[in-house]
């Protein structure tokens, strides 16, 4: 049984960072993905460790933000700096490309400008 929860998020100025962290278990042979959706907005892949260890970035964030995994957990990151406030949204992990996928419940960030 696969488990995540996010936490991380908040509040904070244009410009600025968070790291957030999704503490996982069962992820073992699962792709683990940040994804984010904005009011009004659809749900959007922000950063994804493929299987294979591949990374991919969606073009509105790559150079800013950093996925990775602490090698010795499940836990895993995503580093935001140059915040921006269309980077506000609630930001999920999850577990995916196996059957079934899994979600967190999201941690929202908020941006000022």
């Amino acid at each position: 049984q696969v488990q995540l929860e996010e936490s991380g998020g908040g509040y904070v100025q244009r410009g600025g960072s968070l790291r957030l962290s999704c503490t996982a278990s069962g992820t073992s042979g699962y792709c683990l993905r940040w994804a984010r959706q904005g009011r009004s907005r659809m749900r959007e892949a922000v950063a994804t460790v493929n299987t294979d260890g591949t990374i991919e970035y969606s073009d509105s964030v790559r150079g800013r933000f950093s996925i990775f995994k602490d090698p010795t957990t499940e836990v895993f990151y995503l580093q935001m700096n140059n915040l921006q406030p269309e980077d506000s949204a609630m930001y999920y992990c999850a577990a995916l490309c196996r059957v079934p996928n899994y979600w967190g419940t999201g941690t929202q960030v908020s941006v000022s400008s």
